[in-house]
């Protein structure tokens, strides 16, 4: 096999066998054989929650083995073509091989994302927040960039994006704000952009023209509903109402309508100034509680899961995950997988996949890349 032909094995193979190893390959058969079973039951639509959750798995599943089986009996037709038109010395046979064989290979670093976001709460919308970081009006312009960003990204995948929650900056940027992203997967591919951001650039506010580095925050927890159990206790929490604020517009209220809700044991804070009426704005709150309280579940069941390669720090305030360099030179870098773009232009117009897609497998393999920083 020719080294070109080689290289686009080894890319596929590698992707299969990152997908193989977060399905635990003979597990998921076997799961796969069980839900067929249970779909044949004819009681399973007695209870149609049950079902639905039910055919939600299977599908999911069916879709992961379906394209793993597939790929490799499609590379495996193409390195017989290849096989073939060498031995007849048919360059045209050869050269037609090769070309499935590329084909493939991006096929499967596509589908192995797909893959991925099988997780318990992947396939629903989520809720994204940004906060500035401290630096006054440098930071919280910093935090505007990155709900831009975030808008510009979820845009490009076809998504809906809804402005939950806005505190404007005393000059320019914002505070902080909420973005509720509704899609499929949104949550999946998310997920991968909490912890700290960091930029480096000359800034505008600056009459000297000097670099600054500016920090912000990003938290990503999925969208909930009924099927997912979250207790609360009404004693636990302190709920606040507030005037709405933002940017103008749409997002300014004469009333009270906004409300703050604290889960005590735990410190999170939520709220919502979505609607012009507290009662929905309540609801939508009780709702980005339960959703953060779920996530901090599932965080810990992976932690346990996989102590070596998924730790607090990963999505805390403390741990930086990527930088952001406009000046002298231009790049971004993911500080955990080394990923890097030199348009940081592109990026923060949305350009994001790159990086969401080698957190997801980092995730999988738990492999920790040696990455320095950019300054």
């Amino acid at each position: 096999m020719r080294a070109e032909g080689q290289a686009h094995i080894d890319r596929i193979e590698k992707a299969l066998a990152l997908v193989r190893k977060f399905l635990d390959w003979d597990r998921a058969l076997r799961r796969f054989d069980e839900l067929n079973a249970r779909v044949e039951d004819p009681t399973l639509w007695d209870k149609p929650k049950e079902a639905e959750a039910v055919m939600k798995e299977r599908r999911r599943l069916e879709a992961s083995i379906g394209t793993v089986n597939e790929i490799s009996r499609e590379m495996a037709d193409a390195v017989e073509f290849i096989e073939l038109g060498e031995m007849e010395g048919d360059e045209d046979t050869v050269n037609e091989g090769l070309a499935t064989l590329a084909q493939l290979a991006e096929r499967a670093d596509a589908d192995k994302v797909q893959a991925l976001l099988a997780g318990e709460a992947d396939g629903n919308d989520t809720y994204l927040e940004v906060h500035a970081g401290a630096g006054g009006t440098e930071s919280q312009d910093w935090a505007e960039m990155l709900q831009r960003m975030y808008t510009r990204w979820a845009e490009r995948k076809g998504y809906k994006v809804e402005l939950v929650d806005y505190h404007a900056g005393e000059a320019a940027g914002i505070k902080s704000c909420t973005l509720l992203i509704k899609g499929e997967n949104a949550y999946g591919y998310a997920k991968t952009e909490s912890g700290v951001h960091r930029l480096v650039r000359i800034s505008p506010y600056d009459s000297s023209a000097r670099r600054h580095t500016s920090f912000s925050s990003v938290w990503v927890y999925p969208v909930i509903d009924d099927s997912f159990e979250v207790e609360v206790n009404p004693a636990d929490l302190k709920i606040d109402t507030y005037r709405a604020s933002g940017a103008g517009g749409q997002h300014v209220n004469t009333t009270d309508s906004a409300v703050r809700i604290t889960h005590q044991p735990s410190g999170i804070v939520v709220a919502s100034q979505i609607d012009r009426s507290q009662h929905k704005n309540r609801e939508i709150a009780m709702g980005m509680l339960k959703a953060r309280l779920f996530e901090e579940e599932m965080r810990k069941r992976e932690e346990a899961a996989s102590a070596e390669h998924a730790s607090k720090s990963d999505i805390g305030w403390g741990h930086q995950i990527r930088s952001y360099v406009l000046q002298p030179y231009q790049q971004v870098k993911d500080l955990r997988t080394g990923v890097v773009s030199t348009s940081p232009g592109d990026v923060l117009d949305g350009e994001l996949d790159a990086f969401m897609a080698a957190a997801l497998s980092q995730r999988v393999t738990g492999e920790k890349a040696e990455v320095e920083d950019i300054d």
